[in-house]
């Protein structure tokens, strides 16, 4: 008899689905026209547009409307993750580090045997009038190399072309002060190949996000199979020793992160007032790394993040260290008035 019940529940259910079925229809869109008004439906809900312009090269210019920034379903970046990508911040109206960051770029394009269609100057004139023509004084600017549309196969072979893609996000940031904790992460790092290149592979330092909010903190340490500091998610990280020392793990398993770079080149300065009794980069053992003064996060938008705690655990005494400051400070006014070198006047209509 539960036999019989079973096979008769199993029954009904499938029924229930079939009727389920029928009764959901997909939408066939019937021209290109309604899609559209359905996409600035979309966008037109927008309080404010956080993406003000985006350059295609697959379109061959600069894109204002919102529903038209898309990218093709067989770009192989898209389903292959074969690409790369980077980024630099605008700030004042000016552009940060950017042939920096664009040397990175083309090297990691190198790396990942993807072709740029351009040539550096012609990829910085045109990240430069994308930041003028989105008019944003503020925000960040971030750009793509594709091995480009073609088909869904694995070799890039089929692709015409590669492709390049590049857009302007109205972000806001501003100089952090206040410390976050950090854990350990328990998910595997890239390997040096792959780490070393900024490529859009970043599933790994995705779900070492995710894993570091689920526990309450902000983001998480890598440490490699040796036991050595590699870096966090997607910033490096520093530490200042017991004997004011600045130190930040070698660059040979992480990628080099532009403001890590810059802050070395910065904090001799520290080192002149006697503030610092040095800075290095070397591999760093994790229990020595627990036992630093202070602690910090490196990156772009940040450009430096205080941590306080690890592990639930304090580093130093667990507030937010001097020197810490003092060397955000140093980047923070790098990024707001440094020398031209450094930072490039967006020139707005």
């Amino acid at each position: 008899m539960a036999a019989s019940n079973s096979s008769f529940d199993q029954t009904s259910a499938i029924a229930t689905e079939t009727a389920n079925m029928e009764d959901f229809k997909v939408h066939v869109f019937s021209s290109s026209d309604e899609l559209l008004e359905k996409l600035h439906e979309k966008w037109n809900s927008v309080k404010q547009q956080p993406y003000p312009v985006m350059y295609s090269s697959i379109f061959g210019g600069i894109i204002l409307d919102p529903a038209m920034m898309v990218i093709p379903i067989d770009d192989h970046m898209v389903h292959r993750g074969h690409g790369v990508f980077d980024t630099a911040i605008i700030l004042d109206g000016y552009l940060y580090e950017l042939d920096v960051h664009l040397n990175r770029f083309l090297r990691s394009a190198s790396k990942a045997r993807v072709a740029s269609p351009f040539t550096f100057s012609e990829l910085k004139r045109i990240l430069i009038q994308l930041a003028a023509a989105s008019k944003m004084r503020k925000g960040t600017l971030r750009y793509w190399l594709s091995a480009g549309p073609g088909d869904f196969l694995l070799s890039p072979a089929g692709c015409p072309t590669s492709a390049f893609y590049a857009v302007v996000i109205d972000e806001d940031f501003s100089q952090c002060k206040e410390g976050v904790k950090v854990i350990t992460s328990a998910i595997p790092m890239k390997s040096p190949l792959f780490a070393t290149m900024k490529n859009v592979n970043y599933l790994p330092n995705v779900l070492s996000k995710m894993e570091a909010e689920d526990k309450g903190a902000f983001a998480s340490i890598w440490v490699d199979e040796e036991g050595y500091i590699a870096e966090g998610p997607n910033v490096n990280v520093a530490f200042i020793t017991s004997e004011e020392e600045l130190i930040l793990p070698s660059f040979d398993k992480i990628l080099s992160g532009c403001t890590a770079m810059r802050l070395l080149q910065l904090a001799p300065k520290l080192i002149e007032q006697g503030r610092l009794k040095s800075v290095k980069t070397t591999d760093i053992m994790v229990e020595d790394a627990k036992k630093a003064a202070e602690m910090m996060y490196v990156g772009s938008t940040l450009p430096l993040l205080p941590i306080i705690m690890w592990d639930e655990k304090p580093i130093g005494n667990g507030e937010v260290g001097e020197l810490t400051m003092a060397l955000s400070d140093l980047l923070w006014e790098d990024m707001a008035a440094g020398p031209e070198t450094q930072r490039i006047p967006v020139p707005y209509a």
